[in-house]
């Protein structure tokens, strides 16, 4: 009545749902990891072609508008829009030229729409300057001075007597900035110190007491010595300033403008129309070394990173210091010696949403723990003959690493955790077996077979800490700091320094810059930079973890 029985197994296979036999979730979980894998990559590929083409030199242009100005200038992008006085709803192109001269214009930028351009050309000599100070200069070199006297007019020749003599008025000028901020920063110290060790003194036993007459000796002939070495200092600067302030080149502008440049004012220069691959070449990685070993300068728009690179590195480093140890020992506890119960649950419970909590609570809390009750109370106990001036109670890099670390501690005590629960428990009572104790079995058997989860976790860590900014903001970060945390004098690390950390830094120039324009560019390239930094870090670790993995590779018995 009911078909044959080959009719009724077809019409019971038929019946499977697609769901049971799995097709459709394995289309569509593959097809979230496609999606979650273009997005990832395709962030990553539009830093990595906006950072990597920003530093590479452009040509030099040259627009006679029909207003009768003239500007020149560097093409930053270019758009469509629509014109107001267009009655059609036809588009028109306009581009955006990077203008310089902000010294002699006051603008750094100028729009250029292909309606008012009269005539357009690139000028054979056309020079691209990068300077100290004012941004970047536009100009056709029209004579080479020497203690004020024209040596050439000629392109050709004051292009050849630059190079000649920029490298060594380069060199004494970094010579200068030595002197500046090392000697005379070695002064200033000796100086605060004489002060400082008077006042304790002072403090200590008045100053009408025999002791302090004692100190303010010492203190004067510190201070005699002190502007001794000063004054010499400053006759060698001064020297040098002379001897650097003979070298000039005259530029003019598109408008028609005579400008006198010193040398030693001139980070680089170069004609950007007359430039052959290889001199392009020669100036895009001279940018790159500069970008990657000098301070920034010109609000944090042009030059280099390398005290927010520095920074970045040693607050990740101190940051793991503080957070491993205190998440190891805490899941530890929770795992191996802490009995199951309403207090360890509400324990793991608060570590749970202690990750979920935004990032500026914990900026506050390092600001108001760290900063302004342990950090003033070590000034009242070490530090209180500088007072009112604050040490400790004030952001600096170890206010900062701690407070990262608490930021971070989550997700070391979870990492830690888990690793912890896959050690078998064989090899637990195998360590029993043979007689060892509590302590003796996980050192010597648990740890050792975690480490490799407790190294994804430091990873995990180090991960999140190296991009976060809203708690850097008030715990020590700052826009430029003249004085890396750790240097050559002692005690070498300088704990209660403010630092510059890469993301503050992009940050800064995203939202902060007086030339919005110009330094957009730099935040891709920084933010390449910051990525890549964490991926170094992150590979040392992974290195790391997979020895220890390799090393302790066994299986239960």
């Amino acid at each position: 009545m009911s078909g044959t029985p080959d009719a009724r197994r077809e019409r019971s296979r038929s019946r499977v749902s697609l769901f049971a036999q799995g097709e459709p979730m394995l289309w569509l979980t593959g097809g979230g990891l496609a999606v979650a894998l273009a997005m990832i990559a395709g962030l990553l590929l539009l830093v990595l072609v906006k950072g990597v083409t920003t530093l590479w030199p452009m040509p030099l242009e040259q627009f006679a508008q029909r207003d009768g100005t003239t500007l020149m200038g560097e093409v930053t992008r270019e758009e469509q829009y629509a014109p107001e006085d267009n009655s059609t709803e036809k588009t028109a192109r306009r581009r955006l030229l990077r203008t310089g001269n902000f010294d002699l214009t006051g603008e750094h930028f100028q729009w250029v729409a292909d309606s008012e351009i009269q005539e357009a050309s690139r000028p054979e000599w056309g020079a691209v300057v990068e300077r100290t100070s004012w941004g970047r200069f536009y100009g056709v070199p029209s004579a080479f001075l020497l203690s004020g006297k024209v040596v050439s007019e000629k392109p050709e020749e004051i292009w050849a007597l630059y190079n000649q003599h920029h490298g060594h008025v380069r060199a004494r000028a970094a010579e200068r900035r030595d002197l500046e901020t090392h000697e005379v920063g070695r002064i200033n110290r000796k100086l605060e110190n004489s002060r400082l060790a008077l006042r304790k003194v002072e403090r200590r036993y008045g100053d009408s007491s025999p002791e302090y007459a004692a100190a303010q000796g010492e203190c004067e002939a510190v201070g005699d010595s002190m502007r001794e070495d000063y004054d010499r200092i400053r006759k060698a600067i001064d020297e040098i300033n002379t001897e650097n302030a003979a070298y000039q080149v005259r530029l003019r502008t598109a408008d028609g403008t005579e400008q006198l440049l010193n040398l030693a004012d001139i980070v680089r220069a170069y004609p950007a129309n007359r430039l052959t691959l290889a001199g392009k070449v020669r100036v895009y990685f001279s940018r790159w070394v500069e970008f990657l070993t000098a301070p920034p300068r010109e609000a944090n728009s042009e030059g280099g990173v390398f005290p927010a690179i520095f920074g970045t590195v040693v607050m990740t480093l101190l940051m793991s210091l503080a957070v491993v140890p205190l998440g190891v020992m805490a899941a530890l506890y929770l795992r191996e010696y802490a009995k199951g119960g309403a207090i360890v649950s509400a324990v793991r419970i608060s570590i749970n949403n202690l990750a979920g909590v935004p990032s500026i609570v914990f900026g506050v809390f390092g600001l108001g723990f760290f900063c302004y009750l342990m950090g003033a109370g070590m000034d009242q106990w070490l530090f209180s003959a500088a007072l009112p001036n604050p040490t400790f109670g004030k952001g600096g890099i170890l206010w900062a690493s701690l407070t990262l670390a608490l930021l971070t501690l989550p997700v070391v005590i979870v990492a830690t955790e888990e690793a912890l629960s896959a050690v078998p428990n064989s090899m637990r009572e195998g360590s029993y077996a043979c007689g060892a104790g509590k302590w003796q079995t996980i050192k010597r058997i648990v740890l050792p077979r975690a480490m490799p989860g407790i190294m994804t976790g430091m990873i995990l860590a180090m991960a999140r800490g190296a991009g976060e900014v809203a708690p850097l903001m008030l715990v020590g970060a700052v826009k430029l700091a003249p004085e890396l945390p750790v240097d050559g004098v002692a005690p070498f690390l300088h704990a209660q320094r403010s630092f510059m950390h890469l993301g503050f830094h992009i940050y800064d120039l995203g939202f902060q810059s007086q030339n919005s324009e110009a330094a957009k560019p730099m935040v891709f390239t920084t933010t390449l930079l910051l990525i890549a930094l964490i991926f170094v870090l992150n590979i040392v670790a992974v290195r790391l973890r997979t020895r220890l993995r390799r090393k302790f590779v066994t299986g239960a018995f």
